[in-house]
């Protein structure tokens, strides 16, 4: 059903169509080198933009830790950026920061997927050891 998804969000995005927060993150794979994409989200908290990884073993996070960079695509507009990994005590104020200025599917999304326990801002900041956060940073 993700993959299905996906799909749909990148067919949408490669034709110009920006919604939400929603951005073409592409990536070269780690043991190919092949440009692999995938839809993100892409947020602002406190004055910087943030990925989460949304599912376990997302193939996208092991390929980010392997990159030097990374182009992000909204509608017709593309950059290149590197995303710069936080380590787990600074992931937890941001993931707490996260749930509590967004609507409750968010956090609820982290429960369904497994990384978190609770969907409380609390709970899915105790999960920062589960959950990659990355900050978006100029290339």
């Amino acid at each position: 059903m993700v993959n299905a998804g996906n799909k749909i969000v990148v067919g949408l995005q490669r034709l110009g169509v920006a919604f939400g927060p929603m951005q073409l993150l592409t990536v070269p794979g780690r043991r190919t080198g092949v440009p692999r994409t995938f839809p993100v989200a892409v947020l602002p908290i406190d004055g910087h933009r943030y990925i989460f990884q949304a599912y376990p073993k997302a193939a996208w996070v092991a390929n980010v830790r392997a990159a030097a960079a990374v182009t992000l695509t909204r509608g017709r507009r593309t950059s290149t950026a590197r995303l710069a990994e936080l380590p787990v005590e600074e992931r937890r104020p941001v993931l707490r920061k996260l749930v509590e200025t967004s609507p409750p599917s968010v956090g609820k999304r982290f429960v369904t997927t497994g990384l978190a326990e609770e969907s409380t801002p609390d709970g899915v900041a105790a999960a920062a050891d589960r959950i990659a956060v990355f900050r978006v940073e100029a290339a």
